[in-house]
């Protein structure tokens, strides 16, 4: 561990032994865990199905988000084994609005995976968690830790925030991770490793939260090196993000009677297999007369109406703005080549991403 990693206040508090670390964690925890949908209640064993699919809806999406998409997944897929016989498309149509639609592509590759290959039931260990599609170090952690109480510490947002303060780490990420997963995984407690890391995970979400943490209730408060330092607000240390480069398109929506012209995504790349308007390609620098050159041909189409304004969105890697056009053809128009109808009245069963879903009610005034 480097000093110039983890740093000391001059005049240090006196401290509870490392040890006590876990146990006031847990005690902690026995008072004030969260009640969340897919934790298992005290004393009762974890369900690896529910635990998965939470971590799989909580990557890079809140708690509050995820609640009402978890239920409605388990209520039609209760475990995996349903989930693995399900389509991909009914699973991206559940799946719409929460966005980062990879993960629903992997989450029902992984059912899958498990159903056929493992007989529904998950590995419980993090080697064999990890040899399934879209299970990653973290995740297969989470759920080693959770579901099958392996002694491991994953590390998510809320444990990286309260290790980098409570031992100061000063060095950026990502570039500090390694060290912050071994410095949390000293917060492990003999017996109960789940547990201790959703105290963690609890403590980040509920007490020591990104701004005015609520450092008096902490049970590790008089044992937090940046508490004593106050500078807990400034952890972790974070290098400058690097905005991407805006990319700007043309969306087109045309409606024949009460159906929509649409179409779907290919597989791979961004947002695949979702369902979007006919559009232009999205890219830097792109005019309005060019994207409008890519619009689709229909019979009867004899004029494109373009929309006040512009439909902006950000993707992890770069922000987007597209212009939006609106035709109308007569009911029972065919629909070009790799196009369908669908009617506005279902459009919510849609698997729609949230940029879609935007367009739409842009072009049709909703």
């Amino acid at each position: 561990m480097s000093p110039r990693s983890v740093r000391k206040p001059k005049s240090e508090p006196s401290q509870p032994e490392t040890s006590s670390r876990p146990v006031a964690l847990l005690q902690w925890y026995d008072r004030h865990r969260r009640r969340l949908p897919w934790r298992a209640a005290p004393g009762e064993a974890s369900d690896p199905y529910r635990v998965w699919l939470s971590e799989i809806m909580l990557q890079q999406t809140t708690v509050k988000a995820v609640g009402p998409y978890f239920e409605k997944f388990v209520a039609r897929w209760p475990d995996v084994t349903a989930l693995g016989r399900a389509s991909q498309d009914d699973v991206l149509r559940m799946w719409a609005g929460l966005g980062y639609y990879s993960r629903a592509r992997n989450l029902h590759a992984c059912a899958v995976a498990v159903t056929r290959e493992h007989r529904g039931v998950f590995p419980d260990t993090e080697e064999g968690l990890r040899a399934l599609p879209g299970i990653g170090p973290y995740t297969a952690a989470a759920i080693a830790a959770i579901a099958f109480d392996r002694r491991t510490m994953p590390v998510d947002g809320n444990i990286e925030r309260v290790v980098s303060r409570l031992f100061a780490v000063e060095e950026e990420l990502p570039q500090a991770k390694p060290l912050i997963q071994q410095l949390a995984a000293t917060l492990l407690a003999d017996s109960r490793a789940g547990d201790s890391a959703q105290a963690l995970m609890d403590l980040g979400a509920s007490i020591c939260t990104p701004k005015k943490p609520a450092c008096s209730l902490c049970p590790l408060n008089e044992d937090c090196t940046a508490r004593a330092q106050g500078t807990q607000e400034t952890f972790p240390r974070k290098a400058p993000k690097k905005s991407g480069t805006l990319r700007r398109g043309a969306a087109f929506v045309v409606t024949g009677g009460d159906e929509l012209l649409v179409r779907s995504r290919p597989e791979k790349g961004l947002l695949g297999g979702m369902t979007e308007v006919p559009g232009s390609d999205w890219l830097a620098g792109q005019d309005d007369a060019a994207a409008k050159q890519q619009a689709p041909e229909l019979k009867g189409l004899s004029r494109w109406q373009r929309k006040v304004g512009v439909v902006t969105h950000v993707f992890t890697h770069f922000p987007l703005e597209l212009v939006v056009y609106t035709a109308k053809v007569e009911a029972g128009t065919r629909a070009p080549e790799g196009m369908r109808w669908v009617p506005i009245a279902t459009l919510a069963g849609e698997a729609l991403p949230n940029v879609m879903r935007k367009v739409i009610a842009h072009g049709l005034g909703l």
